[in-house]
């Protein structure tokens, strides 16, 4: 196994044609924290700016062999799991994971569609709950996500801890869903809530933002930050939300995170 000369984070998730979410956004924003990005596919879909249309898992043996050939060559520094699309998926994965106990697990429950679509059925949710929870570091839903996963729960802060009682050792509450003047983001830890961190509320609706900031939380551990859970959120979350200010319209859907935009040369330097 070789140590790569900057962090490594493998991360599983779909393609997502449009560019605006899954793979591609993981790997935009792992660059952006000085990270390589080492990406398994889960599933190709097939999407607009507007929602997806259809998932199709990846055969659940080849993604096993995907991830196995680089972490038998490449030394990981965290993991980020985004879209899982079916069980199978999900049992890969874990079994994989298990493996490497010592690494982060960032874990992004995508349920549903930034258009609303619902991509998971009640059998995945409970292998999420069951096999990934109790081996996630971060888990990073918004309000619906968290719901999803704790039907139980009466409130966001009954949800957070119902994770917690998962395995998760942090828990990081978007509220973008939420009908709240400015987004509120809980994070909670060690059973209880650490912080309400607050953000500017944008006018637009945007696809990717959750993939952006989980994959910039995982890049900021692989970093070696991970005794610095509060800044590196906090870090996080702003970077996130520039790339949301900085966001583009390219289809007739929802915006896109502009995750690069700290790369866009000053007039005077392009000249």
């Amino acid at each position: 196994m070789t140590q790569s000369p900057i962090p490594v984070v493998m991360t599983f998730s779909g393609h997502d044609p449009s560019g605006g979410a899954g793979i591609q956004a993981d790997i935009e924003a792992l660059a952006s924290m000085g990270c390589h990005a080492t990406p398994i596919i889960t599933s190709l879909t097939v999407q607009d700016t507007y929602n997806v249309i259809s998932v199709t898992p990846v055969d659940a043996t080849l993604l096993i062999q995907q991830a196995r050939a680089v972490l038998e060559d490449i030394e990981i520094a965290a993991f980020k799991i985004g879209l899982l699309a079916s069980t199978e998926v999900a049992e890969a994965i874990h079994s994989l994971l298990i493996d490497y106990p010592g690494i982060p697990v960032i874990l992004d429950p995508v349920l549903a569609a930034g258009g609303g679509a619902r991509i998971v059925d009640e059998e995945l949710l409970s292998a999420i709950r069951t096999l990934l929870l109790p081996i996630t570091t971060i888990l990073t839903p918004n309000s619906i996500e968290a719901r999803l996963l704790a039907t139980e729960a009466d409130n966001l802060d009954a949800c957070a801890h119902k994770l917690m009682d998962d395995g998760c050792d942090f828990v990081l509450i978007t509220g973008t869903h939420e009908n709240s003047p400015a987004v509120e983001n809980r994070l909670y830890g060690d059973r209880r809530l650490i912080e309400t961190f607050t953000w500017e509320r944008l006018p637009a609706d945007y696809h990717g933002s959750g993939c952006t900031l989980a994959s910039a939380i995982a890049g900021l551990l692989a970093q070696g930050k991970g005794a610095e859970i509060y800044s590196v959120i906090q870090e996080a979350q702003a970077y996130t939300w520039e790339t949301l200010q900085h966001g583009y319209r390219i289809g007739m859907g929802q915006h896109q995170p502009n995750r690069l935009y700290w790369a866009t040369f000053d007039d005077e330097l392009s000249q």
